[in-house]
């Protein structure tokens, strides 16, 4: 099984960026984490950041290979189409991930682009949100 971890913007700064929100963890250390975890699982893990919403969009596009994608679209989440539509146009099986309970924040983080087209969404439960996700994709491997 591969899956695909694609993180939006400013997620490569955890560790520098507001710890009161996103913990004390570094963007090193989450994927150490996460390589690890699906690796436990035997599950062929790659991931990618990008601050650009062009290379995310490229990214999804290029994506055909992967059983599963997990996505934390970050601030894209609520106001990308562009990444809306890549998900679509390749009908992937894809969890949509927050760090942060974005329901509980500012009232325009409420609104996710990609939550009615995804299997399902975790928020607000810190890095462990993505460990759920994989843990998911390796308990449905028929998904």
């Amino acid at each position: 099984m591969r899956i695909l971890i694609i993180n939006g913007p400013n997620i490569n700064m955890l560790g520098t960026r507001e710890s009161n929100i996103y913990g004390n963890k570094t963007y090193a250390q989450l994927e150490q984490i996460l390589y690890d975890k699906s690796n436990s699982l035997g599950i062929t893990l790659d991931i990618f950041q990008s601050n650009i919403e062009g290379d995310i969009v490229t990214k999804i596009q290029q994506s055909k290979d992967y059983n599963g994608i997990i996505i934390n679209a970050a601030a894209y989440t609520h106001t990308s189409i562009a990444i809306r539509d890549a998900l679509l146009s390749i009908n992937a099986k894809f969890i949509e991930v927050h760090i942060s309970n974005i329901y509980a924040r500012e009232s325009f983080r409420a609104k996710s682009y990609l939550s009615d087209i995804a299997i399902g969404v975790i928020t607000g439960l810190g890095i462990h949100s993505y460990i759920l996700a994989l843990e998911y994709f390796h308990k449905e491997k028929n998904i």
